[in-house]
């Protein structure tokens, strides 16, 4: 059986390798943190772009709020363990 430490590590490893499949695609990845409101979440970009969002009832819509700057979205991909993905 494995520990829960385990369990953390592949967890994490699932997360960073569908973030970094999602983002070369050219696809936004979504980051919910307990810091925000239940109605927003983070959406990192190729590039290195971070912006809070808020999606719509129905979840299929955001709108973006604000854009963090290079600072603050280097602090939270360094937060979660995170390389930034920049192609």
């Amino acid at each position: 059986m494995k520990t829960s430490k385990e369990l953390e590590r592949i967890g994490g490893e699932a997360v960073r390798k569908l973030r970094e499949n999602k983002l070369k695609h050219g696809y936004s990845f979504m980051i919910h943190s307990n810091e925000l409101p239940s109605d927003q979440c983070y959406l990192e970009y190729l590039g290195g772009k971070i912006a809070v969002v808020t999606y719509s009832r129905d979840c299929r819509s955001f709108t973006e709020l604000e854009e963090l700057s290079s600072e603050e979205a280097h602090a939270i991909r360094k937060d979660l363990g995170f390389e930034p993905i920049l192609k």
